[in-house]
């Protein structure tokens, strides 16, 4: 994901760490994600393999925000990304699976 929705965040006061930043560009999925959940980072992507309760259930890591854009545009992402930090905020999703489209935003909660 681009580097200004990290911008986005941080004018926001949320502090952003991006994985290209962290040199994490290229990896696959199963190396990656045991590089977030180390750093106790809150995770947010484009890739829908994250909103799959199975693999990453709520509760057993920082959290995951999943942007599901109708077009994969960077404007879309944006909006979808404001959307979440205005209305919900990433502090009350920690734990939790989030999926955000145009329609809004559905969250699965730690039990």
């Amino acid at each position: 994901m681009s580097g200004s929705l990290g911008v986005l965040l941080r004018q926001h006061g949320i502090a952003v760490a991006t994985v290209r930043g962290q040199g994490w560009g290229g990896l696959k999925d199963e190396q990656l994600w045991p590089r977030v959940a180390a750093e106790g980072r809150f995770f947010i992507t484009s890739d829908k393999e994250f909103g799959d309760i199975r693999k990453f259930p709520p509760g057993t890591h920082p959290g995951i925000l999943l942007l599901r854009p109708e077009r994969e545009k960077l404007s879309e992402f944006a909006r979808l990304l404001e959307f979440v930090v205005r209305n919900a905020g990433l502090e009350r999703l920690k734990g939790a699976v989030a999926v955000v489209t145009s329609r809004g935003l559905r969250v699965r909660y730690p039990r």
